[in-house]
């Protein structure tokens, strides 16, 4: 298939950066199949525990998730909220405060190490309140059937382990006629976008390596940063076309929302006051992380669709069940 001018967009999967044990014992969240894979486990492992003689033993409804990023944050809250509904179906056996554990792991010194230090230290204050342990500068050895291992030789024991330590190049792109990799495995940009081998070639959102001019760190994997890249390219490809020259690619960062599920959502918006970011928390971020959502819906499938599925949702969120059993 020849073209003109070709746009990488493919996005990223997980990193286990060949940590033993990971492939064949953790789960990775990279596709619908293992996120329902994930449930089918969580739930079977809470009903064999229920339907057992014996009482539930140590580690048997324990859940750690390795990577404190946005994504492992999220599912420990939401995983909280969500073991205690399954309980709620009538598991009468199971305590979820003395026999479900859910432990968060992050080798580097705080949760949520890319975001803003405020906002790591209130989400993590909210992580504790629910009882969720969190363990920051813990580096993973290996992960088996029983558990984690971490380097100081210590042995978590995990029915379940969910991997989302990191994410690097689908492995297609080392396979793209020499582009030049970073160590991620994901292309590098020109501020332009271009691949910094072919002008023919452009990159945006996960699957880019761009480093902002000034700054030794390239942009982080986040839905702002692709957004702004795609909105980017779109006028910049009417340029190419026209033989106009090309404008270099500026990110902005409008802040940061750590959505904790039904317990609360944090964060900063940058740009208010003179470049200034503001605090929130609470209802306000909730419905602040709930429109950006559907701005994204509606920027995939348009405001009607968007629209009659958002009221289709309010009429049955009542009599659909919170968590799907099957």
């Amino acid at each position: 298939m020849p073209y003109d001018t070709l746009v990488v967009a493919i996005g990223s999967v997980s990193n286990d950066f060949g940590t033993p044990g990971v492939k064949q014992h953790a789960i990775q969240l990279d596709t619908p199949e293992e996120a329902e894979r994930f449930n089918r486990r969580l739930i079977n492992a809470c009903v064999r525990a229920n339907a057992q003689a014996a009482p539930v033993r140590p580690g048997q409804l324990h859940v750690t998730i390795i990577g404190a990023g946005a994504t492992g944050t999220e599912l420990s809250a939401e995983l909280h909220h969500t073991t205690r509904n399954v309980v709620a179906f009538g598991l009468d056996k199971i305590e979820p405060d003395k026999d479900i554990k859910i432990t968060l792991i992050e080798a580097a010194t705080r949760i949520l190490p890319a975001l803003p230090e405020r906002l790591s230290d209130a989400t993590t204050g909210i992580l504790k309140d629910l009882g969720i342990v969190v363990r920051t500068g813990a580096r993973v050895t290996s992960v088996s059937d029983t558990g984690v291992t971490l380097q100081t030789g210590e042995v978590i024991p995990s029915e379940l382990v969910v991997w989302a330590a990191g994410v690097k190049g689908p492995e297609v792109l080392s396979k793209l006629d020499g582009l030049e990799l970073s160590r991620m495995g994901t292309l590098v940009v020109k501020e332009t976008l271009q691949t910094t081998r072919d002008d023919n070639v452009f990159v945006i959102g996960d699957a880019a390596y761009f480093v902002p001019p000034g700054q030794d760190k390239p942009l982080p994997p986040r839905a702002q940063a692709a957004h702004q890249q795609s909105s980017h390219l779109v006028s910049d490809l009417s340029r190419r076309l026209r033989g106009e020259a090309l404008r270099p690619f500026k990110y902005r960062d409008f802040g940061s929302l750590v959505s904790l599920g039904e317990y609360s959502t944090v964060g900063s918006l940058m740009g208010f006051v003179s470049g200034r970011s503001m605090w929130i928390e609470g209802l306000f971020a909730k419905l602040m992380y709930r429109s950006l959502y559907k701005m994204h819906e509606m920027a995939l499938h348009g405001p009607i669709k968007v629209g009659l599925d958002t009221f289709s949702r309010l009429l049955t969120r009542r009599t659909e069940p919170q968590v799907k059993l099957h």
